[in-house]
């Protein structure tokens, strides 16, 4: 069993940015992918990164590549997303969510444990 805990979000101007962390308990954490995702009001959840359980293999959504960077960091037991050069379309709830894969995907499916979300809102 794995519990995953997202926080960073908050209120920011466009242009700004953010460190998303998600702190996981369960010993399993070190061989399992991570992913993020994002849900915005009215839309469904979409893929926004994930990385493999070594660190070695990122991926990132077509519409965040190049200003958000996911990292993990497995003494910790905790993933990171830097979100860097926010918009408006960038504002939703960001989900954690951990495989019981050792290597990344873009498909929730794919996802066995998720956390409670941490909200990010983007002002222009």
């Amino acid at each position: 069993q794995v519990q995953l805990v997202e926080s960073g979000g908050g209120l920011v101007q466009a242009g700004g940015s953010l460190r998303l962390s998600c702190a996981a308990s369960g010993r399993t954490f070190s061989s399992s992918a991570m992913g993020w995702f994002r849900q915005a009001p009215g839309k469904e959840r979409e893929f926004v990164a994930a990385i493999n359980w070594s660190g070695g293999s990122r991926y990132y959504a077509d519409s965040v590549n190049g200003r958000f960077t996911i990292s993990r960091d497995n003494a910790k037991n905790t993933v990171y997303l830097q979100v860097n050069s926010l918009n408006a379309e960038d504002t939703a709830v960001y989900y954690c969510a951990a495989s019981t894969y050792s290597s990344g995907s873009y498909y929730p499916s794919r996802y066995d444990y998720w956390g409670q979300g941490t909200q990010v809102t983007v002002s222009s």
